[in-house]
């Protein structure tokens, strides 16, 4: 059985995708780019803005599942420029201090609405909740 999680604490779904969906003991998370919550729009200002947006909106998804950062097992991150890698790796690791997740990390071509950065997340439900 799977449950869907939405908030609006994170940008809503451009696309036929839920925000987070609750399954088999884990909550997956829809990659996440640098979209405001408020107004679907891409923040601007570079790579540093667009890897703290991001971090804010995941963090919004996990808080609608009762969860947070130390709850994440695994994650991805899609770069449009690997030399992009230091900054956005620093900006991620302040969430993850003590015990970080298991992580791969791809440069890709283009992602969506022009962005540079976007970063989905795999969490484990009993961390937190039952």
């Amino acid at each position: 059985m799977k449950k869907i999680v939405t908030t609006d604490r994170a940008p809503q779904a451009i696309g036929p995708y839920s925000q987070g969906v609750k399954a088999g003991g884990f909550l997956f998370l829809s990659g996440q780019i640098a979209l405001e919550p408020a107004t679907g729009e891409l923040v601007g200002g570079g790579v540093a803005l667009e890897t703290e947006r991001i971090m804010e909106n995941i963090a919004g998804v996990l808080a609608a599942a009762g969860l947070d950062f130390d709850a994440v097992v695994k994650s991805t991150i899609y770069l449009t420029d690997l030399a992009s890698f230091g900054l956005v790796n620093g900006i991620y690791g302040k969430r993850f201090p003590v015990t970080p997740p298991a992580r791969s990390t791809v440069q890709v071509a283009a992602l969506p609405r022009g962005a540079c950065v976007e970063i989905e997340v795999i969490a484990l439900l009993a961390v937190h909740a039952p």
